[in-house]
């Protein structure tokens, strides 16, 4: 196991959330954290902002930069590698956790929607490690054990995971393959590159496009956390094309009690997330 003391971490979407939670818990490693997340004035309708959540990242006890940034436009994207590279000294890790979502059926996803969830979770995704490349390399060469993580799930080709919400899927499912190509082309450079899927649904602003869940039967976002960072500081020579279980990852590191990411304490049992059979 490495550290992520002094270590620049960018992580998108992360304005809320499990991106929000991420970022707070590689603070008080002690790393830099950039936030790079399209929200910059409050929204009624979701909570935080990039500024808000720069406040709670160094409130938990590390630097941090906030970036207007909307994936989709590269030029947006490289300026901001570009800028937090320069700010921080470089970066150490990405954490692809922008998302869009949209469970909904073939005749009910508007293209518009087909779009946003292909540009946000694929094209978002390539891009973002696409301009982290050249940065994740001179972390490599300094032996600061430079990683990838991209919050999407195992592959899994049941048709049930696709019939419901065929676009949704090859959306997340288009994360999880830049996740395996990248692992395979990155490793000669001891780069890094995983996912990291919840085993249960997670309490985030995007429980509500999952109808029939209720909050009672979710964990927080922190489990999330705590196994990202876990994650991020495994051997980046050894640990990579990965598709990580936030359970998993935290029972193989000997946490046995769970009973503290439970939305409503007490509560032991917890349905599946998506695309886990």
């Amino acid at each position: 196991m490495t550290t992520l003391e002094g270590k620049t971490v960018f992580i998108t979407g992360a304005s809320r959330g499990i991106g929000l939670a991420i970022g707070k818990a590689a603070a008080s490693k002690g790393a830099n954290v950039v936030i790079a997340a399209k929200t910059a004035e409050v929204n009624p309708k979701l909570p935080g902002t990039i500024y808000s959540a720069a406040a709670e990242i160094e409130a938990a006890g590390g630097r941090c930069l906030a970036l207007q940034v909307d994936i989709r436009d590269e030029m947006q994207v490289a300026a901001a590698m570009q800028q937090a590279a320069a700010h921080f000294g470089g970066i150490d890790a990405l954490v692809n956790n922008a998302s869009a979502i949209s469970v909904t059926d073939t005749a009910h996803t508007p293209m518009k929607k087909f779009d946003l969830m292909f540009d946000v979770n694929v094209r978002g995704t390539y891009a973002c490690t696409q301009a982290a490349l050249p940065y994740l390399k001179q972390a490599a060469e300094r032996g600061n054990n430079p990683h990838v993580l991209t919050l999407s799930p195992p592959l899994n080709l049941n048709p049930k995971w696709f019939a419901p919400h065929v676009a949704y899927t090859m959306a997340k499912f288009g994360m999880s393959l830049s996740v395996l190509g990248h692992a395979g082309e990155f490793r000669p450079w001891g780069i890094a590159v995983n996912a990291l899927w919840p085993r249960t649904v997670i309490q985030t602003a995007a429980l509500q496009m999952i109808p029939g869940v209720a909050p009672e039967i979710c964990r927080t976002p922190e489990i999330m956390a705590d196994a990202a960072i876990r994650i991020l500081t495994l051997d980046a020579t050894t640990q990579t094309g990965r598709f990580f279980i936030d359970e998993t990852v935290l029972a193989e590191q000997g946490e046995t009690d769970f009973s503290k990411y439970a939305v409503v304490l007490g509560t032991t049992e917890f349905p599946n997330d998506l695309f886990l059979d």
